[in-house]
Order: structure tokens, then sequence, then C-alpha cells
């Protein structure tokens, strides 16, 4: 690893479906790239296909290389409880099983304390009418999905607008989060 690359860390998030977790990071400053993949199981690069299947242990999530004096991983963390139904302990929106569940996966102490801090914060005040159900994982082995999940957004912008509206995440970010 080159001194560029040095500067940058990781930040791993399972949110449901890995389409529209990209969207929300890869508008920010600081944010280098956002990767969609899978993560969590013991299967060695699984398939989309597997992962589906609620076989494999892995979950859909989105993998983040980050500039951390650009953009601090508490707010790449914000970022992310904005994008998800926390509470769910079933999958997320539209999309139900172990696959879709979500999930933090730190990556050092500094982030597991982060993220426990954050959740404590979210459980606390809010704007959640349950406990959050979102484990804070020891980060695992990341597997890139495939070349099309990549981007989906950009690549399908008609049918990922379609999809973030009809798996009905839109109209919750819309009712949970714009009046924060």
């Amino acid at each position: 690893m080159n001194q560029e690359e040095n500067k940058y860390e990781l930040a791993t998030f399972a949110g449901g479906c890995f389409w529209c977790m990209v969207k929300p990071f890869d508008q920010w400053e600081g944010i280098e790239k956002v990767v969609s993949g899978y993560t969590g199981g013991e299967i060695e690069n699984p398939t989309y296909e597997q992962v589906c299947s609620d076989t494999t242990g892995h979950y859909e999530a989105v993998q983040i290389t980050f500039d951390p004096s650009k953009i601090s991983y508490k707010e790449i963390m914000e970022i992310f409880w904005q994008q998800i139904d926390p509470t769910d302990p079933g999958g997320q929106f539209g999309d139900r099983g172990s696959s879709y569940q979500t999930a933090i996966f730190y990556h050092n102490e500094e982030q597991k304390a982060q993220a426990e801090a954050s959740k404590k914060e979210k459980n606390e005040n809010g704007p959640f009418d349950k406990p959050i159900v979102t484990p804070i994982l020891p980060a695992k082995p990341f597997y890139p999905a495939e070349d099309y999940h990549q981007d989906y957004y950009k690549k399908n912008p008609s049918h990922y607008q379609r999809y973030n509206v009809g798996s009905g995440r839109a109209g919750y970010i819309e009712r949970h989060w714009k009046k924060a």
C-alpha cells in the first residue's frame, strides 16, 4: 500500500438491498468509493444467488473507502442510520431474510466504540419507536458483488428509483428522517 492509499479507512455496513445503499454515501466529499458486496458469512466468493438463498450467512453490504480528514466515521454512521429501519430484525422494507438484515461491521476498536455509542444514542433519542436490533460485528472478509450490481443507481436509474420507492425505503426515510 502506498502513502496515498494509507490515508484511507474502510467502513462496512449492511442495510438491506445494496443497490439502495450506494447512492447515499457516493455523494459525499471524502468518500473515495462504495462497493456492493457480501460479508459476514463463511463461504468464500459467494454469488448473488447463493447469498439470496439465505444459506451462506452473508449479508448484502457496502464497503466504503473514505478519507477521515474529509469525512469522519461518525458522519458516515449517521448517513447509514438514515438509510435503514434498524428496528426490523427480518430484513429491510420489501426485502426479507437474513441476507437483507442490517449490521455494522467494525474494522478496529475505535470504530466499534463509535458504533456502540451511536447505537446507544439512536436508541435513546429516536426517531424509532422500537429498540434497535442492528448488530455491531467484527469485519469479516468482504467479497465484491458481480459487476452488474456495482453503481446500480447510475447504470439503471429508472429501475433503481422505482425499486427505492416500491420497496418502501424512500417513504420510510421521508417519514423518519426528513423532519429530524
